[in-house]
């Protein structure tokens, strides 16, 4: 079974968290989903990278979630949530995914 590839779960568990809290109006539900989500990444970071890249990225993930919120107030809520996702995309995929 082909393992799916941390930088897509870092990015679904920020986007994912943020949908669930949205539409369910539970705010705990989302943040599961985002922790979830987070620590299935960091562990996956930790087997492909090593402790200290995933406590880097496990930082970077966190910050982003954090980031988010002033972020929106400027340009709005699912453009601050897709504009950090795919930041912590980056990150994942260059420190932990990329082959070679």
């Amino acid at each position: 079974m082909a393992k799916v590839p941390s930088s897509v779960i870092a990015a679904g568990g920020l986007v994912g968290g943020y949908g669930v809290a949205r539409w369910t109006r539970k705010r705990p539900l989302g943040g599961a989903v985002l922790a979830a989500a987070g620590v299935a990444a960091a562990r996956q970071w930790a087997q492909d990278a090593g402790g200290v890249a995933a406590g880097v990225l496990t930082a970077g993930y966190v910050a982003a979630f954090a980031g988010s919120h002033p972020l929106a107030k400027k340009v709005g809520a699912w453009p601050a949530v897709f504009g950090v996702a795919g930041a912590v995309a980056l990150a994942s995929w260059v420190v932990a995914d990329r082959e070679g």
